[in-house]
């Protein structure tokens, strides 16, 4: 029989809505703000700049490998488990950060945050609220979802280096402990939608190997997870070092938190915008368009010379394109596999989508 609910926005999506955009705000605000933590550990610890950045590109590879397996375990256990195990490696990871040697930044700031962010980012998520959105609001929702992802680090970014600046990097990193700790908290407003079946029924089985097989048999898929790899080396690298850049280049350190913040604040109008626009364009447009624009906003920040006003502008236009590329692959991917799975009817939390839901966003945006 017509569910009554359809294209409307009913209480369950609401509240997870609001619950999945804390988490992600707060995993990426976490995540984008570790950049400003550069500086001060290879000045005080004696880690080099390039043990940071090996440990970042650590924690970028576990975020992307990481993405499938925290879909797996989001199918079988559902949602708000796999958020609670990734609160806590969260926490982990910045502790054994914090401890200033390689070892705790490379196992703790690489490889155990790299999972954390997996597990609370857009590839888990994204299927929670898609599974409970019709697809009358499905767009509508995930570019609210995104955009509400980057307002973590409009915060996060400045109260983080007030903290350094004021104490000291370890003492703002164990603040941000705190706050990762929090996420596991908010699961408890996810909730179910009406009408659920089990996951455990024959027609919803989707085995592994059948659907990555299928997924990469398909072109326009291929081609999307290859633009997502040059998409992750622009984003992870400008997050990483753009504030030891911006220092470099002798501005302050609190230019480099501004840019982060900025980053942050022009992503949830970027993301809007793009959503709008793939409705109206379709996604390959809008997707290949927001990366032309990224690369021309590359190139002109290195010709010019750099300076506060420079710095400010180039993280502006990169916010406004940062993840404005959720709406147009999360539509590009639900058109080709459809939405998501039914959930197990023992959990209260959808899995994160289909047998290649774990593929959503698998590349570190």
């Amino acid at each position: 029989m017509p569910n009554p609910h359809a294209g409307s926005w009913t209480p369950a999506l609401i509240l997870s809505l609001v619950a999945a955009g804390t988490i992600l705000s707060l995993s990426m605000g976490l995540r984008q703000s570790l950049g400003l933590f550069m500086e001060p550990m290879v000045r005080g610890t004696g880690i080099t700049v390039a043990t940071f950045g090996f440990a970042m590109a650590i924690q970028n590879l576990a975020w992307g490998i990481g993405q499938p397996f925290m879909g797996a375990l989001c199918d079988r256990f559902g949602g708000r488990i796999v958020v609670i195990i990734a609160s806590v490696l969260y926490c982990a990871g910045l502790y054994l950060t914090a401890t200033g040697n390689t070892i705790g930044l490379y196992f703790g700031g690489g490889l155990l945050i790299g999972l954390a962010v997996a597990g609370t980012s857009h590839g888990v998520l994204v299927g929670i609220v898609s599974r409970l959105a019709t697809p009358a609001v499905r767009a509508t929702a995930i570019s609210i979802l995104a955009a509400v992802g980057s307002l973590g680090t409009f915060v996060i970014a400045p109260v983080a280096q007030t903290m350094i600046d004021g104490s000291s990097w370890q003492f703002s990193m164990g603040g941000l402990a705190l706050l990762a700790a929090s996420m596991a908290a908010v699961t408890l407003l996810f909730r179910r939608g009406r009408g659920e079946t089990p996951a455990t029924a024959p027609s919803q089985q989707v085995d592994a190997r059948r659907a990555i097989a299928e997924a990469l048999a398909n072109r326009t898929f291929v081609i999307t997870t290859m633009a997502f790899f040059a998409c992750g080396f622009q984003l992870i690298f400008i997050a990483t070092h753009l504030p030891n850049f911006v220092g470099i280049c002798g501005l302050p350190p609190s230019v480099g938190a501004q840019a982060i913040a900025l980053i942050g604040i022009c992503n949830a109008v970027g993301t809007l915008v793009a959503g709008y626009l793939c409705q109206r364009w379709g996604n390959r447009n809008v997707l290949a368009l927001i990366y032309l624009l990224r690369t021309a906003s590359i190139a002109v920040f290195f010709v010019l010379p750099v300076s506060v006003e420079t710095t400010l502008v180039f993280a502006a236009a990169m916010g406004f394109l940062w993840l404005s590329v959720v709406p147009p692959v999360s539509g590009l991917i639900n058109g080709l596999f459809g939405a998501c799975c039914r959930m197990p009817a023992t959990h209260g939390l959808t899995p994160s989508a289909d047998g290649l839901g774990a593929w959503r966003g698998s590349r570190a945006v």
